[in-house]
């Protein structure tokens, strides 16, 4: 029973107390039969009619249930002899369950019968998150236990909760628990009773002082500082570049190389739009740390996005005589070998790759800057990891980290979840882009939209083709973009249509994507794995079928392959009808705006924060109880008493962590 406890992170009496309800029964009343609607859960006492297994159109028991109110027939499909026994006929028995219409009138499927006149429960009875094998009775025995025995004394002072409103823990504690029937049940719910809104800051004011902790924390470790003043790489490389940063870009590569300057780690989340060269500024810093004789290490979370970072890098740092070192999952043995004795050595001066930089054979000689694109894509354990690499004998030395991400953080994010790391924003674009104009088709439309591709390619153009995404099975969503690609082929004889798939060889990955950046393919049908990382400037055309199967933040990356060149660009998102609600507001936010930021607004309300803090990976969501867009005022609140705690009262603050935290915050480390 234990091991089925720790799944669930119950292994203290404070976990089992904050072990909260999903949600709640109402066991306290009978209700008459007459009274109750389809789609309600209720409990009845009546008599059983009769009771019989039925054979058509499958096995099942089915009885008929009278209070004098009327009647109503319970049905089950999986059932046990003890279970026949339970409702056979005269017998007078307590039911609860969900009424729905049946083939002959109101029914209740797989009810819950209990004996009937016994005592009624005098609060809500609680149903918990759980796992197999832990059934809700044995569950809620131990957390009662939990309750009588653990320490339930009051972290905040009575001033505090004046201050701010809440109500005593323990009371609040004990009404999530057990809520007595006068409480509504549409609060509890929704979580809007001022026992959710104490539990609510409690969770946060922990989640903030975990973050100041971790930032006090950096500040107090040492890093090598690698001062970016003076002649060298540095203006070497800027000078090389095709192109003179932006504005945006070098007031951020100014904030880095202040950072790598100081002889404690940075933290920074560098933000950009798609295509606002994000790239450049990492380039700008490695070369300050190679130029002072650190390593660097830059990992992305697909091969494709990897080998497009490995590419740049290569072609503007290979020859002022930087050595580049490449490492994937797919290497050859012997390469691997060798890339992997590079970085030991330290003749691998920048290190480009996939997750296979954490494996353990990896070894770095002086790991001074970590960089990970796309950083919400990865796991915080993974993140971890990397940062590891780089510590010296004992963690004396922590590298620098840079994470950077095209999918912008909402306000409320970066304020409660980011509050450990300096944010930089490169706000423009280059010059020379071009807005993406969104269009949006019907399927019935499909033979115009292939009239639009011919237009493009015959301009001179190409386009890419982006297959829908099947999350059953990508055996499936494979089979898909073969049977587009095929299909296209035949519709657009005298074009050039060529496909590309994760299941694609790295080789053969790598000479479909040459060949479309030298423009020897028209139109270029892929599936996701073009999301991040492909730079075509040629291409003018980006058609996504099914669009509706995809995320808004997925959607607005994949409208970030085109409009990368001087030309207008076109996004068409076609779907499928009829659309869902949540489908419609998605394509309908694409439509109304190109700025990632609204984009990542309107995705944080639709999905919640996990996505972009890639805490699904993780599985340990830092935040149960509170929503980042319903309690942002909350958030603030809980962030002004961490700051007072943390300067003024340190040992209120750990043991409030002690309550909430169960040992997670290194995490926020990553």
């Amino acid at each position: 029973m234990q091991r089925r406890f720790l799944r669930l992170g119950l292994e203290r009496q404070q976990d089992f107390v904050v072990h909260l309800p999903l949600r709640y029964e109402d066991e306290t009343r009978i209700q008459p039969i007459g009274s109750l609607r389809p789609g309600q859960t209720g409990q009845i006492e009546g008599e059983i009619l009769h009771s019989e297994v039925q054979f058509r159109p499958r096995r099942q028991l089915v009885a008929m249930i009278e209070d004098g109110s009327g009647r109503l027939a319970l049905r089950w499909l999986n059932f046990y002899p003890s279970q026949q026994r339970q409702v056979e006929r005269g017998k007078r028995v307590r039911v609860r369950g969900e009424l729905r219409g049946g083939f002959s009138g109101l029914e209740m499927v797989h009810p819950r019968v209990t004996v009937a006149d016994g005592a009624l429960p005098d609060s809500l009875t609680p149903v918990y998150p759980t796992t197999d094998g832990l059934s809700q009775p044995t569950l809620r025995r131990a957390i009662d236990q939990a309750l009588r025995d653990a320490d339930l004394s009051d972290t905040l002072g009575e001033d505090i909760r004046r201050r701010y409103g809440l109500m005593p823990f323990a009371e609040a504690i004990r009404i999530l628990h057990h809520p007595p029937p006068s409480v509504s049940y549409q609060d509890l719910v929704e979580r809007e009773h001022p026992a959710w809104r104490r539990i609510k800051f409690d969770e946060l004011l922990a989640q903030q002082l975990s973050l100041a902790m971790a930032r006090a924390a950096r500040l107090s470790q040492r890093s090598r500082a690698y001062a970016g003043a003076g002649p060298g790489l540095v203006p070497a490389l800027e000078k090389r570049l095709p192109f003179a940063l932006t504005a945006a870009q070098r007031r951020v590569v100014e904030e880095i190389s202040a950072d790598l300057a100081r002889a404690y780690p940075m933290h920074r989340l560098l933000q950009g739009d798609v295509g606002s060269g994000k790239t450049v500024v990492a380039a700008l810093a490695a070369a300050q740390v190679i130029a002072n004789g650190g390593q660097v290490a830059m990992m992305a979370p697909t091969e494709i996005l990897a080998e497009q970072h490995h590419r740049k890098l290569a072609g503007w740092l290979e020859p002022l005589g930087v050595r580049i070192a490449w490492l994937t999952g797919s290497l050859g043995v012997k390469a691997r070998r060798e890339a992997i004795a590079a970085i030991e050595s330290g003749e691998a001066q920048l290190v480009v790759g996939t997750q296979a930089l954490i494996q353990d054979k990896v070894v770095f000689a002086d790991l001074g800057l970590v960089i990970l694109d796309e950083q919400h894509r990865f796991g915080v354990g993974q993140r971890l990891e990397l940062s590891r690499k780089g510590e010296a004998a004992g963690g004396a030395l922590i590298p620098h980290q840079l994470n950077m991400s095209a999918t912008p953080i909402p306000r409320t994010l970066a304020m409660t979840f980011f509050a450990d790391l300096d944010v930089s924003v490169i706000d423009e674009l280059p010059p020379g882009r071009s807005p993406v104009v969104t269009k949006l088709a019907s399927d019935g439309r499909r033979d115009e939209v292939l009239a639009l591709v011919a237009q493009e390619v015959r301009s001179g153009r190409q386009a890419y083709w982006v297959c829908p995404l099947v999350e059953e099975s990508e055996a499936l969503q494979l089979q898909t973009a073969v049977e587009t690609y095929e299909r296209l082929s035949q519709a657009l004889p005298d074009l050039r249509v060529s496909l590309i798939h994760g299941k694609l060889k790295p080789a053969e990955k790598a000479r479909v994507m040459d060949a479309f950046r030298s423009g020897d393919i028209d139109l270029l049908v892929a599936t996701t794995v073009i999301e991040v990382g492909v730079d075509v400037p040629n291409a003018s055309l980006m058609i996504i079928e099914h669009a509706e199967r995809f995320g808004l933040a997925q959607l607005h990356q994949l409208r970030g392959r085109v409009g990368r060149g001087a030309v207008q660009s076109i996004c068409l998102l076609l779907y499928q009808s009829p659309l869902s609600q949540v489908a419609r507001q998605r394509l309908r936010a694409m439509y109304e705006t190109g700025d990632g930021f609204e984009i990542a607004r309107r995705d944080l309300e639709q999905r919640g924060p996990g996505e972009f803090l890639g805490l699904r990976q993780s599985g340990a969501a830092l935040l149960r109880f509170a929503s980042l867009e319903a309690d942002e005022a909350l958030a603030a609140q809980a962030q002004e008493l961490a700051r007072h705690w943390l300067e003024h009262d340190p040992g209120k603050a750990q043991v409030h962590m002690h309550r909430w935290m169960r040992g997670r915050q290194d995490y926020l480390r990553s």
